[in-house]
């Protein structure tokens, strides 16, 4: 037997075989340092800094694009309706004239079987659409949603969002 092996290896000294091979020059060092683990640190609380203002802001703007669909959505089956019926449901009539067949002047002669909607919906923030037929051009139709404030005017996600048809 070799002097300094273990007796079932075969020569390898004690010193290696018990903490594996000698360090290489610059692997001495293990993990970070506090110091740089505070750089890392400071540099992720910069990025969060300037991108998380971003993030907060994109509910409301994803509210009003989700009203502007739906007055589009609106649009185009009223005027489905106005293609199979000749005419936009009045404003007494309103937008349930979408859901289920009006009773009253004017009649529709060939209202769709299923109507033309499913459901009414609300605008994002919880309010009717509003609808007014003829428009304020005196003509078509105009939809509208109030904003997130539910007032007439405002500015940003408070402002109105309408829609005209003809």
């Amino acid at each position: 037997m070799t002097e300094g092996c273990h007796p079932i290896d075969s020569g390898i000294p004690l010193h290696h075989a018990a903490h594996g091979p000698p360090p290489l020059a610059g692997e001495d060092e293990a993990g970070l340092t506090l110091i740089e683990m505070i750089v890392v640190l400071a540099i992720i609380a910069l990025i969060a800094a300037l991108i998380v203002p971003n993030i907060i802001g994109r509910p409301d703007q994803a509210r009003v694009t989700v009203a502007e669909s739906d007055l589009r959505s609106i649009s185009a089956a009223l005027k489905m309706y106005r293609l199979d019926n000749g005419d936009y449901p009045t404003t007494q009539q309103g937008l349930q004239a979408l859901v289920t067949k009006p009773s009253g002047d004017p009649a529709p002669a060939n209202y769709a079987s299923g109507g033309y909607l499913d459901k009414l919906p609300s605008d994002p923030w919880g309010h009717p659409y509003t609808y007014k037929s003829p428009g304020e051009d005196g003509l078509g139709f105009e939809l509208t949603t109030l904003g997130k404030d539910g007032k007439v005017g405002g500015e940003g996600v408070d402002a109105d969002i309408k829609l005209s048809g003809h």
